[in-house]
């Protein structure tokens, strides 16, 4: 059985309550957190009650993956797809419950206690929790599923619940609203409100989520007045935002920084407004303490520029850095495991990071290094970086072969189904390669020369004039 990436909810009613709690011992034996949501004794109750508890809990963000027990395992399915964002299916062997996972992507199993043996359900339980859907033609037909219900709004509750702080809520309100674009026309007024890019505004004729295009001075409005906004352009938009500062992690890697380096480029960060500094977790405490204040963030780099560190070190690297200050973290996968097929070991990898950065408030940035991988090997890595809930996936150091491409960064935003934000980093040198990558689907630069391309936009330099660039 593969690592659970959260609480897996486990619910029943009478009938069900003996496997319910069967299976609660099962998994709690392999070190997976159970969220029960009842029934908890053998007594008469209605199935539609926990059937529907256990699918709000998927709806929600608070379970991963959920398991429901009655009688023949028919009503409580009928219940759980009746929740916006779940999609639940019966199983009565080890095939079925590996085909509602690799062709439907189901979130939730339903057993019935009826007709199954203990040790039947157990095994379907662990191949339920085991298989992904990553086959494109079957992702693509769960996406037609979600449309039904206008997408999945799994995320919409947990991210907004119990915020540390201020920016933090923020931070998390923008993370909802990028994931569930037909809230900004309801924030709007519905179809009347217009002036804010989204399904049902008015900006344009028709939304074709081309809003960078169409609409760049809502876009610039969204974007410069909501704190960690990110706007995505999708493929084939033409015509971006002129303004480019907010895209930008302005970036300092070098072994050989200075701390006066260092604070120049604190400086210019604030100056030019760019949305991130992105610094080796040795110079995390002085930036965050010098853009005190600011609304520039402060973003490290983990386990680079390899990626060939254990996970243990990476989280503890990871939780540091957030010690220090940091509110990103863009972490290096392990690139040999990928490379090696082990699938199981960069998930894990990831999902152990992501998991302290979301604990501390950051968000979390998965660097691939394209250069170094195959198409096949590329869309891999983000549809893993998207099962651990990472936050963007990015194409490169900097440091390796090669750096990012626009046809990478395409790739790679068609591989998350736009879900997530991507990052183009390395060899971004001047506002063309900057237009194009943004052009191609990319929600963030990495560049060592942020300033000369936002004088390049402004016409303050001559194109091409920036030189080598991270």
């Amino acid at each position: 059985m593969s690592p659970a990436l959260g609480p897996v909810v486990l619910g029943s009613d009478h009938g069900g309550f003996p496997l319910k709690e069967a299976i609660k011992r099962h998994l709690s034996s392999k070190g997976v957190q159970v969220l029960d949501v009842g029934t908890h004794s053998a007594a008469a109750c209605d199935y539609p009650e926990f059937a529907r508890k256990a699918a709000e809990a998927i709806a929600e963000g608070r379970a991963w993956r959920g398991v429901v027990v009655d009688g023949a395992g028919i009503g409580s399915c009928m219940v759980a797809n009746k929740v916006p964002g779940v999609r639940a299916a019966m199983a009565f062997d080890q095939a079925t419950a590996n085909n509602a996972r690799e062709h439907n992507d189901a979130h939730l199993l339903t057993l019935g206690a009826g007709y199954l043996e203990e040790a039947a359900a157990l095994s379907i339980v662990d191949t339920f929790l085991s298989v992904e859907c990553t086959v494109a033609r079957h992702l693509q037909r769960v996406a037609m599923i979600d449309a039904l219900d206008k997408g999945p709004r799994r995320s919409l509750k947990m991210a907004v619940a119990a915020p540390d702080d201020k920016s933090q809520l923020v931070q998390q309100i923008t993370r909802v609203l990028s994931n569930n674009p037909e809230l900004l026309a309801a924030l709007a007024g519905g179809s009347g409100g217009g002036g804010v890019p989204g399904s049902g505004c008015n900006t344009c004729q028709r939304c074709d989520n081309q809003c960078p295009r169409s609409a760049p001075d809502a876009v610039r409005s969204l974007v410069t007045s909501t704190t960690g906004a990110r706007v995505s352009g999708r493929l084939g938009v033409t015509g971006v935002p002129q303004d480019l500062a907010k895209y930008i992690d302005h970036t300092l890697l070098k072994a050989d920084a200075t701390y006066a380096d260092v604070d120049q480029l604190c400086e210019e960060a604030r100056t030019y407004g760019f949305a991130s500094v992105c610094v080796n977790p040795v110079h995390v405490r002085r930036c965050s303490q010098s853009l005190r204040g600011s609304a520039v963030k402060t973003c490290t780099v983990i386990g680079f520029p390899l990626g060939a560190t254990r996970k243990e070190v990476k989280a503890l690297e990871a939780r540091q850095a957030l010690r220090d200050g940091a509110t990103e973290l863009d972490m290096v996968i392990n690139v040999g495991a990928l490379k090696s097929a082990d699938h199981a070991t960069v998930l894990e990898d990831i999902r152990l990071v992501r998991e302290v950065a979301h604990e501390g408030g950051a968000i979390l940035k998965v660097i691939i290094e394209t250069a170094l991988l195959t198409d096949a090997e590329k869309v891999t890595a983000c549809e893993l970086s998207k099962q651990a809930r990472a936050d963007f996936v990015k194409t490169s150091t900097g440091f390796s072969t090669a750096g990012a491409t626009s046809q990478d960064v395409a790739l790679m935003a068609q591989a998350v189904d736009h879900r997530l934000g991507v990052k183009a980093s390395g060899g971004v040198r001047s506002a063309a390669d900057a237009k194009n990558m943004i052009a191609a689907g990319a929600t963030r630069i990495g560049a060592s020369v942020g300033i000369q391309i936002v004088r390049e936009m402004r016409g303050e330099s001559k194109p091409g004039a920036a030189g080598a660039g991270y």
